[in-house]
């Protein structure tokens, strides 16, 4: 065996490796770029259940899986993009800005931070293991009981359960360490409306998580004692009552509506200033409506139950059309700033404009639902499928992808070539509106979802064929995208600190940023700083659009 002799004095110095580095790290930015890069995968996972659902149902009969298969399909496919996609893609996003946008040098709570992660891919890998024991879960993402009991299903909605309870651990841990972190670690000077919106709307989205995630803890708890020991919570062969579990499932259910679009919100609310060369229009106004939508996002929860007859109808249908207000107040002020500003359509720009579009469809189409009569005749039709697609997709992911392109520069010193990123988005914006929108129109058509089959005879075949053809066109947007970040990171880190002439705390600091973020941090007098250190406190007028050459080379 070989020794090695050290001369007298001489100390052995050990270099770690990059992925021990990245395995066991607790610093902020590479724990929310492994949240993105988890969610990124998990999202590729879900595309392709979604293609083999569409492409079972381009035509009637059934060409590739059975109906056993496509009940599996829906479910994990549903339960992956909402648990494992959506929620951790915004979490890394916040894991990654927040600390940066508040001047702190990390989370309140590193390690925690770094379980909160780790339980994410477990979670995952707990849920898809169910195809190799009998079958994955199969009662679609809501989990309806009695059809979740175990007389109707296998191992694999346990297993479902098993995971949800680690990812909801993940979430709880995460909103308090993101609480601590705003409420502690703000920098001198950074008050509460002197925070940039995005962090704002990661605050309130952690209030929501804190008060309803526990709810459904609690009741995927309860059904894995129905399932396992003998419990009657919610099935009604042995005295239960299933419509509990539609109220503690929904009560967590449409707060995770705003839990998924208000960090989104957030993010637009970053881009369009900066790309207007505008501050925000309205920023307390803003501020006001985020709260606003938080607290009646816990009041509308019993619109998914109109056809149960269980719960008071005027009551709800009121309080969803109320939470349509501050979400008008934020177009409008996403609107007002752009109005005669100076904008560059930049790809972040694109994908904020192109969140305006889409997901003000899907926000009509819940205010539609919102009439009992209407909901009645919709319920559990695809206008369901095209509403909670325009919401989520259109909406969440555009918001996820602006965020992307638009801090890529911060994360990794390069930006993204946008070329590719242009045709990324209208790729992306196309299959996005064929696939979906001619949802709505077989809604109408009495078309229910969940089905794998459906008589030729409906007339639902050209409809279905177009929706097939738009879900490849997104999933083909999705390999320019891939493309570029592959080819970015491999080129030179030439984007420099500032890229985008921003005006937040994030691009004060180098790109990328050092571990410990800061090495000064410029006077805080208001939401914008370094928008008042290079115009002046006080400035409201529109600021010159930066050339692409003067954004290339990182100038302001």
């Amino acid at each position: 065996m070989a020794t090695t002799v050290l001369a007298p004095g001489a100390t052995r110095t050990y270099r770690r490796s990059v992925l021990y580095e990245w395995l066991t790290t607790t610093d902020h930015k590479k724990i929310g770029i492994l949240y993105l890069t988890n969610s990124f995968l998990f999202f590729l996972l879900a595309g392709l259940l979604a293609l083999v659902i569409r492409s079972e149902l381009a035509v009637p009969g059934l060409q590739f899986v059975n109906s056993s298969t496509y009940n599996q399909l829906f479910t994990m496919h549903g339960t992956t993009m909402i648990f494992l996609v959506l929620m951790p893609f915004l979490a890394g996003l916040g894991n990654y800005a927040v600390p940066l946008q508040i001047g702190a040098a990390d989370m309140a709570f590193p390690r925690i931070n770094a379980l909160s992660f780790w339980m994410l891919p477990l979670g995952g890998i707990l849920m898809f293991s169910g195809f190799f024991f009998g079958g994955a879960a199969a009662e679609g993402w809501t989990s309806y009981s009695p059809l979740a009991q175990a007389k109707y299903s296998g191992s694999g909605t346990d297993l479902w359960i098993v995971a949800l309870l680690l990812i909801g651990t993940s979430s709880i841990l995460g909103s308090i360490n993101f609480l601590a972190t705003i409420f502690k670690l703000r920098a001198p000077g950074m008050t509460l409306l002197r925070m940039p919106v995005f962090v704002w709307t990661v605050m309130v989205t952690s209030l929501l998580i804190l008060l309803a995630t526990p709810v459904f803890t609690s009741g995927v708890f309860m059904l894995y004692i129905d399932r396992n020991f003998g419990g009657a919570f919610f099935d009604p062969a042995s005295g239960g009552n299933p419509i509990l579990w539609q109220n503690l499932f929904w009560f967590f259910g449409h707060p995770e509506v705003y839990i998924l679009i208000l960090p989104a919100m957030g993010v637009i609310s970053e881009v369009i200033p900066v790309f207007s060369r505008k501050p925000i229009f309205g920023y307390k106004a803003f501020i006001f409506a985020t709260l606003l939508i938080g607290g009646l996002g816990f009041s509308v929860w019993a619109h998914h139950m109109f056809t149960t007859g269980a719960v008071y109808l005027p009551f709800f249908s009121l309080t969803t059309s109320l939470i349509g207000v501050p979400t008008g107040i934020k177009f409008f002020n996403w609107i007002a700033t752009m109005w005669r500003g100076k904008i560059s359509f930049a790809t972040p720009m694109l994908f904020a404009v192109g969140f305006l579009s889409t997901f003000l469809v899907g926000g009509l189409d819940g205010a539609i639902l919102a009439s009992p009569p209407v909901d009645f005749a919709l319920h559990d039709t695809y206008w369901i499928v095209a509403h909670i697609h325009f919401v989520f997709f259109g909406g969440t992911m555009f918001g996820v992808f602006a965020a992307a392109y638009y801090w890529f520069p911060k994360m990794f010193g390069a930006r993204l070539d946008e070329g590719l990123g242009k045709i990324h988005f209208v790729l992306m914006l196309i299959g996005t509106w064929v696939t979906f929108f001619p949802m709505h129109l077989l809604g109408l058509e009495g078309m229910p979802r969940r089905i794998a089959d459906y008589s030729p005879a409906a007339g639902w075949t050209d409809l279905n064929t177009v929706e097939t053809i738009g879900s490849f066109i997104i999933a083909i947007s999705v390999l320019p995208f891939m493309w570029n970040v592959f080819v970015t990171l491999r080129g030179p880190r030439d984007a420099g600190d500032d890229p985008w002439d921003g005006y937040t705390l994030e691009w004060a600091t180098t790109s990328p940023p050092p571990p410990y973020n800061f090495d000064h941090l410029p006077p805080i007098r208001s939401e914008r700083p370094l928008f008042d250190l290079k115009y002046g406190h006080g400035a409201r007028r529109a600021l010159p659009s930066a050339s692409v050459a003067t954004t290339q080379e990182g100038a302001s």
